[in-house]
């Protein structure tokens, strides 16, 4: 008997182990990791019942605050005072359809949680409390680029080249997050299947086309696949290619044209300021897919951009296998066509990169975050996220991209005091009557650049290019983004881009 009772004492034992191991681990080694995960109700259910942290722009200006609501004491409603300008980043807090954006991906700090302890009180009862968060993005930029896009389909993306930080980021379609942060369902539901529904070009107002839209780059392209040549066989810099309007492809019948049916050849050197499509179709059959493949990845093709906004999307380039049969889709993926496919910002980084020497920052929207007390609990630490160049190899294709906008197919767009290195676009999508995606990338000043631009503005005319479409969008933001790190005002913030 005493031996079944000792048994039973020891398994009751080892189960109070258990029991307090588990409650240990939960406790103290498991609780952030649960406070934070995407299960967690918390962190799905926007509570109403206290005021969540604010969220403040690069200028100071409040971007998402709460107030209390007019239902009755101790219930709060979110506030968005720019509305659908800032939107697509900073999201929403809805009491029924939980957070978004950036509200999301820092509600951690926006919610109630336990600070430090600053005694041994309140080591024994925790005090609790919200944070805010202060953006890298600056406001009257975004109103450049809403007025810039003026209500058309596409976007902008501004970074600064040394540290990552985005300066602006637009994209229309756009959303007003006020009716979201209603508690009254039908309102809110109203909201939500509006804002869900895709407009005309197949866009949804909740998505970020920025972010989570792909579209082929174009000729914006060439900058890679020069890249790709630099790297992997610099002797092709030199390499004449013959001047064509058309040329033939291998293993097939069809051709490749030049736009316009203009006739184009040369160096790289001479190729790339005029975009001669002919050219640099050549060019990448000389590079082989491999070298293109791998210059693609080595500025974030085919990866997502670790950028600290939910639902951003990879941009893609074949792998080096499928042109092994394919060399006339190799041909024609070096200008960016066929299964290229990129977003606006991940094309920015593209711009960046090259213009930072050859290294590629973390794309970020946090600037530091700040405590209850008003002091700054923390501050974003700048990384490199790729080095697709050394220092050397960026400085040769520098002056290609200066010289496609002083005499290339940039030329005009950009004021000559900029010193501002670009390059343009024209995808053909073969969409009936709009069948280009027109495209600008850019940064400057060329010798040492504070600002990269990206702009894309998807299904346009077939007349249209990168440089009559895309072009007055990004000088007008791209002069908008120098004169604010001068601290000037903004261009365009009213009813025009024109100073």
């Amino acid at each position: 008997m005493s031996r079944r009772l000792s048994i039973l004492a020891s398994v009751i034992l080892l189960l109070f182990v258990v029991v307090a191991a588990q409650s240990a681990n939960l406790q103290f080694f498991r609780a952030k990791a649960l406070d934070r995960s995407p299960i967690n109700p918390r962190n799905n259910i926007a509570t109403t019942n206290a005021p969540r942290g604010e969220i403040i722009a690069a200028d100071g200006s409040i971007l998402a605050h709460s107030v209390l609501s007019a239902q009755g004491q101790d219930v709060y409603v979110r506030e968005y005072p720019d509305g659908r300008l800032t939107s697509g980043l900073v999201g929403f807090s809805s009491p029924i359809y939980g957070n978004w954006a950036l509200e999301a991906q820092y509600n951690n700090y926006l919610v109630e949680h336990d600070q430090p302890p600053q005694s041994f009180e309140q080591v024994l009862s925790p005090t609790m409390a919200t944070d805010s968060i202060t953006l890298t993005i600056e406001p009257a930029l975004q109103r450049v680029m809403a007025t810039a896009l003026a209500g058309r389909d596409g976007a902008a993306v501004v970074i600064d080249p040394k540290n990552g930080d985005i300066l602006g980021m637009f994209s229309n379609p756009t959303y007003d997050p006020a009716p979201l942060t209603s508690s009254t369902y039908k309102l809110a539901t109203a909201a939500w299947k509006k804002d869900n529904t895709r407009d005309a070009e197949g866009f949804p107002p909740l998505g970020n086309v920025a972010t989570q839209q792909t579209f082929p780059p174009g000729s914006t392209f060439k900058v890679v696949t020069t890249s790709a040549v630099v790297v992997s066989n610099p002797s092709l810099l030199t390499k004449v290619y013959p001047e064509l309007v058309t040329t033939k492809l291998p293993d097939t019948n069809k051709t490749l044209s030049n736009f316009g049916f203009r006739k184009c050849g040369g160096t790289i050197a001479e190729m790339l300021p005029p975009s001669c499509d002919t050219g640099f179709a050549l060019v990448g059959l000389d590079v082989g897919g491999t070298a293109l493949a791998s210059a693609a990845d080595s500025f974030g093709y085919n990866e997502t951009p670790p950028i600290d906004l939910p639902g951003s999307v990879a941009s893609n380039f074949p792998p080096a296998s499928y042109f092994i049969s394919n060399l006339p889709i190799l041909a024609y993926s070096a200008i960016g066509q066929e299964n290229v496919r990129t977003t606006a910002l991940q094309n920015a980084l593209v711009a960046a990169a090259v213009g930072n020497g050859g290294v590629e920052m973390t794309p970020h929207l946090l600037k530091n975050v700040i405590g209850p007390e008003g002091k700054i609990i923390r501050r974003y630490k700048p990384s490199v996220w790729k080095r697709p160049l050394s220092a050397a190899e960026s400085a040769q294709i520098v002056p290609l991209m200066v010289n496609v906008a002083k005499y290339g197919t940039a030329e005009g767009v950009f004021p000559a005091a900029d010193d501002v290195a670009a390059k343009t676009g024209t995808a053909q999508t073969g969409t009936a009557s709009k069948d280009t995606d027109d495209w600008m990338i850019a940064f400057a000043p060329a010798n040492d650049p504070t600002v990269a631009v990206a702009v894309v503005l998807p299904d346009q005319l077939v007349s249209a290019t990168g440089a009559t479409v895309a072009g007055p969008v990004i000088s007008c933001v791209l002069e908008g983004a120098l004169a604010i790190q001068e601290g000037q005002p903004a261009s365009g913030t009213a009813t025009t881009c024109a100073k």
